[in-house]
């Protein structure tokens, strides 16, 4: 759904992307109330057409997507996956068709997206934020990716998202780990441009979209496209089709439902090897 005014408005009322423009300066709002803005599939689906629409439009020089309710975005709704990622084929069309197009619509839009980040920024609300160019966050937001709870790895598109931001390292860390970083530990590992107490992160985010928005939009655009060119290492793609398949091997496991069921019925997940 789209606004077009010069006015804040207000957050979606339920679970949804809302993209409103004020100016030249687009704003993308990640909503689902009560849930931390956790992320459904049509929720997905609307923030690839969202970034479709925004890449068209003429005029904007760049894009704010922020979280509503003090949340960025609390990963995926879990509630999803005994219905929609029960077998080999839903997940890898989950990640390959849900997922991984919606990301590259971030990735790939010419207009500089900055994310403004407060609160919870997991799982794939990291995965978006990775895709962004610049990312504010208050001193009150946490980043991680802990999936290894759930019984799954991280699909190829998404793992090249974080590996495009963090290190080998860090990215190993958060996802065999699975902590929940702070934000100046966020901050120190690369996850994040910078971080501001939460009192002047609004005017932080704000000075930093007029920095933006204050440079020639051309030079914007062609110096996004420059270091995403020269950064880029061996895509997804490249994998051949049977390491592709290897990827969806989870789905097979009884840790995998061990990990949801635990999750749903909250309580600690007892892993086996198998």
């Amino acid at each position: 759904m789209k606004t077009n005014d010069n006015e804040s408005a207000a957050p979606p009322s339920g679970a949804g992307i809302e993209w409103r423009r004020v100016g030249e300066i687009g704003y993308v709002t990640i909503a689902n109330p009560g849930h931390h803005n956790a992320l459904t599939i049509a929720m997905w689906q609307l923030l690839r057409n969202c970034f479709k629409e925004i890449a068209g439009s003429l005029g904007l020089r760049v894009v704010v997507i922020s979280g509503a309710e003090g949340a960025f975005a609390a990963g995926a709704d879990i509630s999803e996956f005994k219905t929609a990622r029960a077998t080999r084929d839903q997940v890898r069309h989950f990640h390959e068709e849900i997922i991984a197009p919606a990301l590259a619509s971030i990735a790939r839009c010419p207009i500089p997206v900055i994310a403004a980040i407060d609160g919870a920024c997991v799982g794939g609300g990291l995965e978006i934020a990775s895709v962004c160019d610049l990312r504010v966050a208050s001193d009150r937001s946490r980043f991680g990716i802990p999936i290894e709870r759930l019984g799954f790895p991280m699909a190829p598109a998404e793992a090249a998202g974080l590996l495009g931001l963090a290190s080998k390292a860090v990215a190993l860390e958060l996802l065999l780990e699975g902590r929940i970083l702070n934000a100046q530990e966020a901050y120190e590992k690369g996850l994040v441009t910078r971080v501001v107490p939460l009192a002047c992160w609004d005017e932080e985010v704000r000075a930093t979209t007029e920095r933006v928005a204050q440079g020639a939009p051309h030079a914007a655009r062609r110096n996004k496209w420059i270091i995403q060119t020269l950064s880029e290492g061996p895509k997804p793609e490249a994998l051949s089709l049977l390491q592709r398949e290897a990827c969806w091997d989870f789905v097979e496991t009884q840790d995998y439902q061990r990990g949801i069921d635990a999750f749903l019925k909250k309580t600690n997940p007892r892993f086996e090897d198998n």
